[in-house]
Parts: structure tokens; sequence; C-alpha cells
């Protein structure tokens, strides 16, 4: 049937008026039927570019949705609505910089536009900008507080600032007005489980999936809900069951290679950790212009560059490739974070280091160091642990030695906490105050702690033993040398534990109930470091335990 006729201002009022009904009830392919009939009579006609727009939007086209509201733009700059829809299409598009600039315009126009302050609350959580969106979805609230999204929204803001308490409270809220929504359940499980509630959180999810059996987030989340249990069998159970439903969701196949990875499974979870460039928000591998190298083919004759990726701990553990690289006839360069260079340099079989942002030697390929343990085909019983493969410089040493040689015996070098960034630093770092009782002990302790948090110096200041050097450490040959003249390193994991591991000092390595992958589970030593002993966790969050066993362990060894 003929639609109506659209010759007349009027008439195509009346057809917008008709759009926009269809649109509010959610009848999208309705509410584009008519706009493309408008948008064909009238292609300039403003009010049907913007309402097409938001359809595009809402059906997932943001790209055709850009377009439009692009088109509309053009025709009436100063829109503060429609500035705001465009910044919501280039979020979509993860243009998220470009967003926050449109939506800022848009307030400038419109500084209580209920949508604008929405998104730019929508934009900030996504650059991780928690603490700027909080004050954003607070805004929305008083400007509406019946909008349910703010709060949820505010919630998730309060759990990306770890205050897991607060975001439970929000999502509670919710649930109380709305008890069948599995979205405000799913995050509910989330703070849980940044709560170490996980039992709690195991139940959350389970009501998500009894809402919506196919949902996947819920799946992820019971699944990570598992693996911090070390039911990493069962984890995989539930990805399993998920990747069934969608098998190219790149979170559920990082987490599915962490949980093998940490079960030993090195032949399926190095394949499967390649899946972590393509997770939503995570860095895309660098391309440089030259081949990727992933073990495709022997590379005598080659250069190639091995680049940091991730942490500095990753790239100390995984530069013991380096030799082997040689060993096969490579030429080996490597680019990495700056205090890392000087170190490296020394390391057998690198031609060549460069600071990140330094400019390139020439090559051939290139790997990232993560990815060195697949290309060269690693499992559990083949790690090259050759150590020591790192060592500090005799001027280091000498650098270091009046201040640490004078230190009554034992001496042990200390570390409490790692980068706050890291994504797992909750459940690894601790406040120093915690090592007290170990520090009651007998020895001289050294505090290599680089990056001192709140509390840590006027918590030192009642630790006389404690002889602090970390803001002293000018790069990791200071680091070095102090281990070096060190008897003995404990340390929570972080980047001190692979130095002193790579160094073959003995070190102990106070480990979360969920460690790391590469702790692996149930055994006191460490494939990747002969000289390291490991103390965990026997249940989420009992590091009294631990610091426990430490000190005893101390005591004994003085003895």
């Amino acid at each position: 049937m003929a639609g109506p006729d659209l010759r007349s201002p009027d008439a195509i009022a009346r057809a917008i008026d008709e759009a926009v009904a269809h649109y509010q009830q959610g009848r999208l392919d309705d509410a584009d039927r008519i706009c493309t009939r408008v948008l064909k009579a009238a292609p300039d006609w403003f009010d049907a570019l913007h309402l097409a727009g938001l359809v595009k939007l809402d059906a997932g086209k943001a790209a055709v949705a850009q377009a439009l509201l692009g088109k509309a733009l053009k025709l009436n700059p100063g829109s503060a609505q429609v500035l705001a829809n465009y910044g919501r299409a280039l979020l979509a598009l993860n243009r998220d910089d470009e967003a926050l600039a449109t939506v800022d315009k848009a307030l400038l126009l419109a500084p209580d536009s209920f949508d604008a302050v929405n998104i730019r609350g929508h934009v900030l959580l996504k650059l991780n900008r928690a603490g700027e969106a909080i004050a954003a979805f607070e805004r929305v609230l008083a400007l509406e507080p019946r909008f349910l999204g703010a709060r949820a929204n505010l919630g998730n803001a309060l759990a990306q600032l770890g205050r897991f308490e607060e975001a439970l409270a929000q999502y509670d809220a919710l649930l109380a007005a709305h008890p069948g929504h599995p979205e405000i359940m799913v995050n509910r499980g989330s703070a849980l489980a940044g709560l170490s509630r996980l039992q709690e959180a195991l139940a959350a999810y389970d009501a998500a999936i009894a809402l919506r059996p196919g949902y996947g987030k819920a799946r992820i989340g019971r699944g990570a809900t598992l693996a911090a249990l070390n039911r990493h069998q069962d984890a995989l159970a539930e990805y399993a069951t998920a990747l069934a439903a969608d098998k190219n969701n790149a979170d559920l196949q990082h987490n599915e290679a962490l949980s093998l990875l940490t079960l030993g499974d090195y032949k399926r979870g190095f394949p499967k950790y390649e899946a972590r460039w393509q997770r939503p928000g995570m860095t895309r591998r660098r391309s440089f212009g030259k081949p990727l190298w992933l073990g495709e083919y022997p590379l005598a004759r080659k250069t190639i560059l091995v680049h940091a990726e991730q942490g500095l701990g990753d790239v100390i553990q995984f530069a013991r490739y380096a030799p082997q690289l040689a060993r096969g006839g490579a030429r080996v360069v490597m680019e990495v974070q700056r205090e890392l260079v000087a170190l490296l340099s020394r390391l057998e079989g690198v031609a060549g280091v460069v600071g990140r942002g330094d400019a390139l030697p020439a090559y051939d390929v290139h790997c990232p160091v993560g990815s060195l343990p697949l290309a060269l085909r690693t499992d559990v019983a083949t790690i090259p642990a050759n150590v020591p493969y790192l060592a500090a410089t005799d001027a280091r040493i000498a650098k270091w030695r009046e201040r640490i040689g004078q230190l009554p015996s034992p001496r042990i070098a200390i570390a409490w906490s790692g980068s706050a960034d890291h994504a797992n630093d909750r459940n690894r770092s601790i406040a120093v105050e915690r090592l007290s009782p170990l520090l009651a002990g007998q020895g001289s302790f050294i505090s290599i702690q680089r990056e001192l948090r709140a509390g840590d110096a006027e918590a030192m200041a009642r630790l006389p033993q404690v002889t602090h050097v970390g803001d002293a450490l000018a790069d990791f040959d200071d680091t070095a040398a102090v281990l070096a003249l060190a008897d003995r390193v404990i340390s929570v994991d972080t980047s001190v534990v692979h130095l002193a591991g790579a160094m073959a000092r003995p070190v102990w390595v106070l480990l979360p109930f969920q460690p790391d992958w590469r702790w692996l589970l149930d055994r006191g030593d460490s494939p990747w470091y002969p000289s390291a002993r490991l103390f965990r966790q026997p249940k989420p969050g009992d590091w009294e335990s631990v610091i426990a066993q430490v000190g005893e362990a101390l005591q004994r060894g003085i003895a």
C-alpha cells in the first residue's frame, strides 16, 4: 500500500509525529519506514534526519546513525539534543574523546540537558574517569530522580573505583524496586566478587541466569567467580557453555585461557591467551608495519623485535626467551619500559635495547613478550628456567654496599604492593602494617617499595627495624644491586619477585588465594623461578595465615 502524500510541510510534520509515536513505543521498524519516506521526499528535513539517526542508533547501526545525525547538525549546529545524540553515536563507534568533546558542546548550549549529562557520564565511565562519571550520574539523578539507568551506572562507576560497598547499595536499591532485572543482578554479582563474597556472587549470577538463561555476561561473571574460588575446571565448563552461544567473545576466550594456564595446560592456554588483544577496552596489538612472528618459521639470519606489552614483571619473566631466540640464529632487539633498558641490555643474546617511545632499530619481524611462550611452544616441563639470566653490575653493588652491608644479618628486602592500576591489585597488594608480625622478628628489613601509598610512610616510622631505600632506587639496576646484597627477598606478587627470581636470589612470594596464572596451583615452588618459594592464602583474603607461615619459616631459617 502506498504511503501518505508527503508533498506538503503539514503532511511531513504529521508523518514525523507518527514516527515519533512508533519510536517511543519501541516500534523501530515502523519509525524507520516513515523516516525513509520523509527523507526521500525531503532529504534535508531536520527532524526526520534526527529521528532516523536515533532509530539507527537504537538498532545498533552506529555508523549510519552518525552519518544521519551529522547531516542534521549541518542544518542546525546549535541543537544541543542532536549534539548529545551525535556524541552517543561516536561513543558507540569507540571514538570516545570525540564523543566527550561533542557532548561538552551540547552542555555549553544546554547545561541542564538530561540526555547530554547522561551520555557524558557514559563516556567518562568508558574512559576510566570514574570519579567524574559519578558526578555526572549524580547530576542526572538530581535532574530526574526516577531514572534507574543513572543509578545503575552510578553503581558501575563506584565499582570501577573499587568502592564496592557503595556500588552494592545502589544495586540493592534498584533490585528492591525491580527484582527481576538480570543486568542489575549481574552487576550485584560483580560487586560481591569485588568484596570477596564469592558464594554470594555465585548466587547473584545464578539468579541472573535463571531470569535469562542465555545471558553471556552472567556466564562470564559466574565463570570468573568460580576461577576466583580456584574451581577452574568448573569455570572452564561455564566458559564452554557461554562460548557455544558466543564463540567470538574475546572476554570469554581470555578468561578460558587464564584458567587453562593456571591449571598448567599451556598447550591449549597460550594460543587462547592471544584473545587478550581483542578484548573490549584493551590496547590493540601494535602492527609496526612488519610481520608478527608467533613461531611459524625459523628466524635464522632475521632480526626480531621483542616488545613490552603489559607490566614490568611480564617483561622480566619473558626476557628469558631472548637467549633461546639467539641460539636459533635470530638477532634479538628489544623495546621495553625505560627503567628496564640498562638491566636488559646485559641479557645474553640481546643485540640492543631501546626505551618505549625511542626510535626503533631495523628489524624483520616482531613479537610481544607475552606471546613468546606460544611462539616457542612452551609447556610446564620445557620452561627455560636457566637462572640467573639477569644480574646487578659491580658498579651499582659498590654504590649500595655501604648502606646495605652495614645492616645486621639476615638482610631481608621487602615489598608489599604493586602497581595500583593492576586489575588484581586489591587482592595481591597489602598495607605495610599487615607485615608487622613478620617485621618484629630478627634481622634487618629493607623496604624496596618505590611507590608508597597513603599511610605507608607513617606506618614505617613506627617500624624502626625497616630501612626504606625505595625512594632512592633510580631504576631496576639499583633494585638489582640491593637484591644482590640482601640475603632474602619477601614480596607480594609484583615485579620485584620476577627480578629476584631472574637473578636466582632466594625469594618468598606472598600469594592471594586466586594466584596469577604463572604461579599455578597447589605447589610451593615455581617452574619459572627455581629460587622462589610460594606462600598461598588458604582462603580468600587471609593474609594473616600467609604472614604467620612466612614468619615461622623465617625464624626457622635464622635458627
